[in-house]
């Protein structure tokens, strides 16, 4: 019969006393998963941020890849992308207002219907409920896809949350980051304990499977079984397996901002069987920036573990 309350008072060692992990984080280990990552297809398609933060009426400006992107709504909401300079003076459209699902450059009032004009060019675009897209074929250099490539998701009425931090590294160093499990307990104490490495990837199955509790306060946690697989280069997704909230994911995407700088997007996708689950998503506006806090928190310390690898590697000091 299922627990009818998923918290557990769990015992764990003091963190000096924690079993160490570094034999087990295998660098050789890491960077092959990670080369495998590398090699699926992302049919150029980059995460540009939130579905919510491309509202109706609004202009969102984005640099991805060296390259000024815009967003915004186009008639019936449809999501519209292109180049964030005009075409006639070079204005930044970023700055630009949106009347009837055109963009309107405020330096002379040209009106762009997100179809191509002149030396301007529209952007393949793809809204997915929770996160917006970019297809920029020239910086991304593989052969296009129609969508971009999507981990599974749970069903509809979940609750979702999405945050972006930047950091100076690159995707590669984001998505190692999320490589390297065996970092968990050591590096975020106050979020994570009891984490062991159930099993790594191997070119058959490329998933790690990861026994975890989530700390929520004092020694009550939420104990989970957790899988992480890269569905293209530049994204991990970590997919509750077993425990409470099966089915839920946390999605995180690394989209390059220019040479050294990278933007993390990170979407968290709650759901639960449970009967109560419904009280939950009725509460989602509260929740959401709960859960902002908690992926912003880990990602505080995060980016600091991706920035010094990125630092070793451009001074050619990163361990062999």
């Amino acid at each position: 019969m299922r627990d009818r309350i998923p918290l557990k008072v769990y015992s764990s060692p003091p963190w000096r006393d924690q079993r160490p992990t570094w034999q087990d984080a295998k660098p050789a280990l890491i960077e092959a998963a990670l080369k495998r990552a590398e090699a699926r297809p992302s049919g150029n398609w980059f995460v540009a941020g939130a579905s919510g933060d491309v509202v109706r009426g609004k202009v969102a400006g984005r640099t991805i890849a060296g390259q000024e992107i815009v967003l915004w709504r186009g008639p019936h909401g449809v999501l519209m992308a292109g180049s964030g300079s005009c075409p006639h003076l070079g204005a930044p459209l970023c700055d630009g207002a949106v009347a009837e699902g055109k963009l309107i450059c405020r330096w002379h009032g040209l009106a762009l219907d997100g179809t191509r004009f002149g030396a301007w060019t529209p952007y393949p675009a793809h809204d997915d409920g929770v996160l917006v897209w970019v297809r920029l074929d020239k910086a991304g250099g593989e052969e296009p896809l129609d969508a971009p490539v999507l981990p599974q998701r749970p069903p509809e009425g979940s609750i979702d949350a999405v945050v972006t931090l930047a950091g100076r590294c690159d995707p590669e160093d984001v998505v190692a980051n999320r490589l390297d499990p065996w970092h968990g307990a050591w590096f975020h104490p106050y979020s994570f304990a009891n984490l062991r490495v159930l099993e790594t990837p191997t070119e058959e199955d490329d998933v790690f499977l990861v026994e975890v509790t989530f700390r929520l306060a004092g020694r009550v946690g939420v104990p989970v079984v957790a899988a992480f697989t890269c569905p293209d280069p530049r994204t991990v997704a970590m997919h509750i397996v077993g425990g409470e909230g099966a089915g839920s994911v946390v999605e995180t995407h690394a989209t390059p901002i220019g040479p050294g700088r990278t933007a993390v997007v990170e979407a968290t996708i709650a759901h639960s069987d449970r009967s109560g689950f419904a009280v939950a998503r009725r509460a989602a506006g509260a929740l959401r920036p709960i859960m902002r806090r908690a992926a912003v928190r880990l990602w505080r310390d995060d980016l600091a573990y991706a920035e010094r690898r990125y630092a070793l590697r451009a001074s050619g000091r990163f361990p062999d």
